[in-house]
């Protein structure tokens, strides 16, 4: 008798790091530094010198000067002109955009992909995104949405093979989906207190802002995304300005970023509108009707709370839920976020840094895949 001793389950073995290139390990770190600089390109050599320095990074066969002028040869970098007037070196879009791609990755990388490469409505119908599951034909039918394969099996199992017949209770066809799209505002607080109390809370929200601009751009190029950020006023910053974004001396003027978000999305033609705001602060400020500034930095000024209330309920009867990934845990800053969300009747999540792009990627997948009404 012939015993078979092969059996077949996990094979475990040490992990073999991806065999990068040189010039690619170092460009990974490179625009993460980037990235923490705002674009500063001399501060994230620096850097990346000193990360070399402590964790020998280079070789004699390839150096930092050697990574330099790789990143020139291949167009990441050029010379420019610095404000003081002095010549230097800057990042060129094609820096920008390996940015935006490499957040997309680490960000996205880390939750279920979709198979499909659109989103879906949970709207069954007229559409031409199939879902993989039939249903029996009903009068009104394209006859190209007949699936012919289950119709002849089900005729076959129905009648018989010997006298073969196919009736209308045998056809079935394939349920398919509305495609939807969406419009999103994505509003980032850049009030001082976003790099306060030794932690930088701006670098993570840029990140996400990159990711999820890489996202829509690159894989649902029918949706549209605004980018605002808010201090103590709110403007609106293109894709391309993203890793340039820094903090200012401001308060939060929460009320000037929902106006604006609101404006621009009164100018889009899809149903679907939808809000994204990244604070981690009170609303400290308003800007009067003389051109004025009122500020109140100390607790939660009424005055304030209620105009963001006011500007919460018109964003709801306009059919914008908003979506606050509040990036603080102080119990009155939450229960304002509470009161706030009640207003719109939106979502709310409290949170730290870690998995913010995680959050605010499921949310905007969940979102699409409904109609917001």
């Amino acid at each position: 008798m012939r015993i078979n001793n092969k059996s077949s389950g996990f094979v475990f073995k040490p992990y073999e790091a991806p065999n990068l290139s040189p010039f690619d390990k170092l460009f990974e770190i490179f625009t993460e530094l980037i990235t923490y600089t705002s674009g500063d390109f001399d501060e994230a050599i620096d850097w990346l010198k000193q990360l070399d320095k402590e964790y020998k990074l280079t070789t004699a066969e390839y150096t930092i000067d050697d990574f330099i002028e790789d990143l020139k040869k291949k167009g990441y970098i050029r010379e420019e002109i610095k404000p003081d007037g002095k010549g230097g070196l800057g990042i060129t879009a094609k820096t920008e955009q390996a940015i935006r791609k490499q957040a997309l990755n680490h960000i996205f990388g880390k939750i279920k992909r979709s198979g499909s490469g659109n989103h879906r409505s949970k709207q069954t119908g007229i559409g031409d995104e199939h879902t993989g599951e039939f249903r029996n034909y009903q009068f009104g039918d394209a006859i190209e949405k007949v699936n012919i394969t289950e119709s002849l099996r089900n005729a076959q199992i129905n009648h018989g093979i010997g006298d073969f017949t196919i009736s209308e209770d045998d056809l079935v066809v394939e349920d398919t989906l509305h495609k939807s799209q969406m419009s999103t505002v994505l509003m980032i607080d850049i009030s001082h207190s976003m790099i306060l109390y030794g932690e930088d809370r701006i670098t993570p929200a840029k990140k996400v802002a990159m990711a999820l601009a890489e996202l829509i751009t690159t894989r649902y190029p029918k949706d549209t995304l605004d980018i605002l950020v808010f201090g103590n006023d709110a403007w609106r910053i293109d894709i391309k300005d993203l890793p340039y974004l820094n903090v200012g001396p401001y308060h939060t003027n929460t009320v000037a970023g929902l106006e604006l978000a609101l404006d621009l999305l009164r100018r889009k033609r899809n149903t679907n509108k939808q809000i994204f705001m990244i604070t981690d602060g009170k609303p400290s400020c308003l800007r009067m009707p003389d051109g004025q500034y009122y500020k109140n930095s100390n607790g939660l000024d009424s005055k304030i709370t209620n105009k963001c209330y006011a500007m919460a309920q018109q964003a709801r009867r306009l059919h914008v839920p908003i979506t606050t990934f509040m990036i603080a845990q102080d119990p009155y800053l939450m229960q304002f976020v509470r009161a706030f969300t009640e207003a719109n009747k939106g979502k709310a999540f409290y949170t730290g840094l870690k998995g913010l792009g995680e959050m605010i990627f499921e949310d905007y997948e969940t979102n699409r895949k409904k109609r917001i009404r």
